[in-house]
């Protein structure tokens, strides 16, 4: 399995995180955030051909999930799968202090970091760089959408000056491609812009989308500005 190759599975302040370590001289931290019923073990199979500086580390979501894995929400069975900034705003807030306290655990530089997630990880993505901008520099949304509530910070346009990869599918019957398609166009109007991949395949990353986000992920390896 892709996990077992180079990570090791570990547990900081109350959290469950698989990690996989960089030698690089300055190591890029990339966190990625798994989907509605994942865990730390579902992010992976997306980082083959990612850059070797990279030291990556997946959290598994604070929250039991309603059939099995993990959730970035509590349970709320009614929402029909359309989690709100309220719902989400706890783990944002827990997930940015987990970053600052783990990376400062291994001495990792992480001002700015990369995010990449998956379905309601890419909801988390979205939001982490809408709440804190200066601290994410690359995001990528694969299969995912923006909450909603984000309308207020949206005005302020915090994503000015950044590129967000977006990968979605035709098929998707989870989260529809329109929805992705409006939560794109929101983020533009956040000041955004998008490197969209889209194919046909349903609630997953096409094999075409997976290059094209290798690609995003392993260019202008250096980090951002504030």
């Amino acid at each position: 399995m892709q996990t077992a190759i180079n990570t090791e599975l570990i547990s900081f302040n109350d959290w469950t995180l698989r990690v996989r370590p960089s030698s690089a001289e300055n190591p890029r931290l990339l966190v990625m955030i798994h989907g509605w019923t994942g865990d730390e073990n579902s992010m992976w199979v997306f980082t083959r051909g990612l850059p070797s500086d990279y030291w990556m580390i997946a959290p598994r979501a604070p929250h039991p999930a309603e059939s099995s894995g993990f959730s970035w929400r509590p349970l709320h069975p009614l929402t029909d799968g359309r989690p709100s900034l309220e719902m989400l705003l706890p783990a944002a807030e827990a997930l940015i202090q987990f970053i600052d306290e783990y990376s400062a655990s291994v001495k990792l530089e992480a001002r700015q970091f990369d995010l990449m997630g998956f379905s309601q990880g890419g909801a988390m993505v979205n939001l982490m760089g809408m709440l804190y901008p200066q601290r994410v520099h690359k995001m990528g949304v694969l299969a995912g959408f923006l909450p909603s509530g984000l309308e207020d910070v949206i005005a302020k346009k915090p994503l000015a000056g950044k590129n967000i990869f977006v990968a979605h599918g035709t098929q998707d019957r989870l989260v529809p491609v329109d929805r992705a398609r409006a939560s794109m166009a929101l983020l533009e109007q956040a000041g955004a812009q998008i490197t969209y991949c889209e194919d046909e395949v349903g609630h997953k990353l096409s094999a075409n989308c997976l290059r094209a986000l290798e690609s995003y992920l392993s260019s202008s390896n250096g980090k951002g500005q504030d």
